[in-house]
């Protein structure tokens, strides 16, 4: 049976392995990238049409109108997707202090968090009177805490898992299975500029297939790699004077200044 899988965030890192996954594991998928990058989406969309039927869309997931255009593109050539994966996200280095930052934390929350919205809502009328379908958001283990220097990466995650959850309880009237994908330390463009310790840090190719493995399997929450999982379990039990303890001279995600 060939299915169709819309993914964000597809010019580089976690949805660029996503989307070589998908087509190893699913020769034939219906495959949707959509990203900033012309020129890595056309590369990538060259790489994989021998064993695929990919189409790709230049759009900023900010722009809910553009990505609603891309929905309809995608559903007029191959019909509503079976998986729809919301994983375009932003990271930056952020202290409130500074007024300069504001632009930064509007970026990381309309990307991480607004970005989920408007990946998801072009899709969701066709799901429902389909009666089937399954809405996939990536978060990360760095919602489960705030962790310093990261107000905006920490906040919109922890917003993102909420969301989801929310979201879960709403299409369970209608057949949707929504799957809320939390990675650690995943080996991208986006962690290679880290100054810090990176514990557990798996290639994004490694990732990408117990991503598929766990949307297969319509897991409601998952945290990849295991061992983060259980990290993230110790980081809900420690209470908050001793988190702000363990975290007072923690490293800080380094600041863009331009």
């Amino acid at each position: 049976m060939t299915i169709s899988v819309f993914i964000t965030g597809a010019s580089s890192g976690i949805g660029q392995a996503l989307a070589r996954a998908y087509v190893s594991q699913f020769p034939g998928i219906r495959l949707g990238l959509l990203g900033r990058n012309t020129t890595a989406l056309q590369n990538l969309a060259n790489e994989l049409k021998p064993d695929a039927d990919c189409v790709f869309y230049c759009v900023d997931v900010r722009d809910a109108n553009a990505l609603q255009l891309a929905a309809q593109d995608f559903i007029h050539r191959f019909g509503i997707p079976d998986i729809v994966i919301a994983n375009a996200g932003v990271s930056r280095g952020t202290l409130t202090e500074y007024q300069e930052d504001i632009a930064a934390f509007q970026a990381v929350m309309d990307t991480n968090l607004m970005g989920m919205v408007h990946t998801f809502q072009p899709f969701i009328s066709g799901m429902k009177q389909r009666g089937r379908g399954q809405l996939v958001g990536v978060a990360s283990v760095a919602g489960i805490r705030g962790l310093p220097g990261s107000g905006a990466y920490s906040a919109s995650k922890s917003a993102a898992i909420t969301y989801l959850e929310s979201l879960r309880s709403e299409m369970q009237h209608f057949g949707i299975a929504v799957t809320t994908v939390a990675p650690g330390y995943i080996r991208t463009p986006m962690t290679d500029i880290n100054q810090y310790p990176m514990p557990f840090l798996m290639d994004a190719e490694t990732f990408a297939n117990q991503f598929i493995k766990a949307v297969q399997a319509k897991r409601r929450f998952v945290i990849i790699p295991w061992q983060m999982s259980i990290v993230a379990r110790l980081m809900r039990l420690i209470p908050s004077w001793l988190w702000d303890k363990l975290t007072k001279n923690a490293p800080h995600k380094t600041r863009k200044l331009s």
